[in-house]
């Protein structure tokens, strides 16, 4: 049922949108309303029934939130165990899911204390893959959520803090943070995380595992919440190995019967990058992007340089190659953001105007928070909707409709350098994990957070966001025992080609090259004919 708006009502709600009413013309929208809202009413108790998405059957247990002895590194938000198919090929594999995914029966709070207490009917249809191919569903990781900002070093937000890896005085990247720090503490095979401007890529680079943002809408994003804006969006694994990426994204990729509006008639339906990683990289071409070295430090920078000489070695053809928009690419996603973040505020986290199953409870829920209790948000989420706010009034709306109508120019000049090479190559970070910042002074921190994304840390990532290009972080060293990683880039849909250039390096680095690899965790063999070993972290 509804509250019945009085007069005073309407005129409150008429000047937030700008408009200006009489008492009198008031009172006649009010009668309306009434009729309109008691139509609505009629229509939200109906018996209608609501028609689920697919979900993975059979029964689960609720599962529990660990204790700190349990969970030392504060990756973990939930534990459970859901287990999969026998046969598939995750099987073996233990899977967990950044808390921005719905599984079934498992809470779901987007790393926020508002909305705790949520728990989906619904499978994420890349949770419902993940067990349809054999794996081992164990929990929902720690993010940056709608409070946070801890793995770019804010220091005001929801539950723990997530604690890098290999040093707990650096930071472990965001905003996949509980993901990256769980499966580099050898704590979980794989975990999906979310990406919308290096979210997947960064805490991979700063806590030494693989990372996978993968071609735009090839992994569905149903059952997400989105980030941003929604054509930025990209869910990928994070893995300890090249073939664990290479398994979880041939068990979750491809067209999802229309459950994910974005994606286009382009998308597969399935791929296949695991028969095709022992391949080697034989006269692939791989080009160093100029720009991507722009402001680097100089261990990181010799780092993937000497990654690349590794590849060079077993046959792949180096070049440089330049792309002068790289370093111009922040202005359009700016405008996306800023706008896009605000009509996310409005549609509700899930999105709108599509022919898609829209998840009501899970709406209703972050509605109810944009509605009544924007105070909680954490201080980067606010300054992205003040800066959205006044976008708006400023340039009312040709702002972020100039940011759509640009990206083919963007994407022209990725595509011109991609004609000439098959994989771009550059650092995925420029610098190794920043120090953790102290909780300090209230307002010190608001300041702190609300610069985050003005740091040089999302140079290389964000663009491919913005374009779409599959890119994946790997492991290429480790300097004062902290791990660099090389980002490459590639064609739309040529996945699998990244992964196979990836598993080249993993197979022939120097062991401690790639920090994120355990003991025994390859069965594959190498370009060279030999098993591969084991690595030291």
């Amino acid at each position: 049922m509804f509250r019945r708006p009085t007069t005073d009502d309407v005129l409150e709600e008429a000047a937030r949108l700008g408009l200006h009413l009489s008492a009198e013309e008031a009172d006649i929208y009010r009668r309306h309303l009434i009729d309109e809202l008691l139509a609505l009413d009629e229509f939200v108790q109906s018996r209608d029934e609501d028609v689920p998405p697919p979900r993975f059957p059979g029964a689960r247990e609720p599962g529990y939130r660990p204790s700190s002895a349990e969970d030392p590194h504060g990756a973990w938000l939930w534990k459970c165990q859901i287990k999969g198919n026998s046969e598939g090929i995750l099987a073996g594999r233990t899977v967990s899911f950044k808390d921005h995914i719905a599984v079934a029966g498992i809470p779901l709070s987007f790393g926020s204390f508002a909305l705790e207490g949520l728990i989906p009917d619904f499978d994420a249809t890349v949770v419902r893959r993940v067990l349809a191919e054999g794996g081992t569903v164990v929990g929902k990781n720690s993010l940056n959520g709608l409070v946070g900002g801890f793995g770019f070093g804010g220091t005001i937000g929801d539950y723990q803090r997530p604690i890098n890896p290999h040093d707990p005085g650096r930071l472990p990247g965001g905003s996949s943070s509980g993901s990256a720090v769980a499966v580099g503490a050898g704590e979980v095979d794989v975990s999906f995380g979310g990406d919308q401007g290096g979210s997947i890529r960064i805490p991979a680079s700063w806590c030494g595992t693989v990372g996978l943002k993968p071609t735009f809408g090839l992994v569905s994003h149903f059952g997400a919440g989105f980030g941003w804006d929604q054509s930025l969006d990209h869910i990928g694994p994070l893995a300890r190995t090249v073939e664990d990426a290479a398994r979880a994204l041939d068990a979750v990729a491809g067209f999802d019967d229309g459950l994910d509006p974005r994606q286009g008639r382009e998308v597969p339906a399935r791929i296949d990058a695991c028969s095709g990683l022992g391949a080697g990289v034989s006269g692939i071409r791989i080009g160093l992007l100029e720009e991507g070295f722009v402001g680097v430090e100089p261990d990181v920078e010799e780092a993937v340089r000497s990654a690349l000489e590794v590849l060079a070695q077993q046959g792949a053809k180096l070049s440089s190659v330049s792309v002068p928009e790289h370093l111009r690419v922040h202005g359009p996603v700016r405008a996306l953001v800023a706008e896009g973040s605000r009509a996310l505020l409005a549609a509700g986290f899930f999105g709108a105007f599509a022919k898609t199953y829209y998840p009501a409870s899970l709406v209703e829920a972050v509605n109810r928070l944009w509605d009544g209790d924007t105070d909680l948000l954490g201080p980067l989420t606010k300054a992205g909707y003040l800066v959205g706010a006044f976008s708006r009034a400023s340039y009312h709306g040709r702002a972020y409709a100039k940011a759509h109508n640009v990206r083919p120019l963007y994407l022209r000049a990725y595509e011109g350098a991609l004609s000439q090479v098959d994989v771009l190559a550059m650092p995925t970070t420029p610098m190794k994990a920043p120090r953790l910042q102290p909780v300090g002074d209230y307002l010190e921190d608001v300041a702190r957070h609300v610069e985050l994304l003005r740091q040089p840390v999302i140079q290389n990532t964000v663009p491919f966001n913005y374009t779409g290009h599959p890119a994946l972080a790997i492991p290429c060293g480790q300097s004062g025992g902290l791990p660099t990683s090389l980002q490459l880039v590639g064609r739309f849909f040529d996945d699998p080609l990244l992964l196979r250039v990836a598993q080249a390096y993993e197979s022939s680095a120097e062991w401690g090259a790639t920090p994120g690899r355990q003991r025994g965790d390859s069965s594959l063999i190498s370009p060279t004919g030999k098993p591969s070993g084991p690595v030291t972290t």
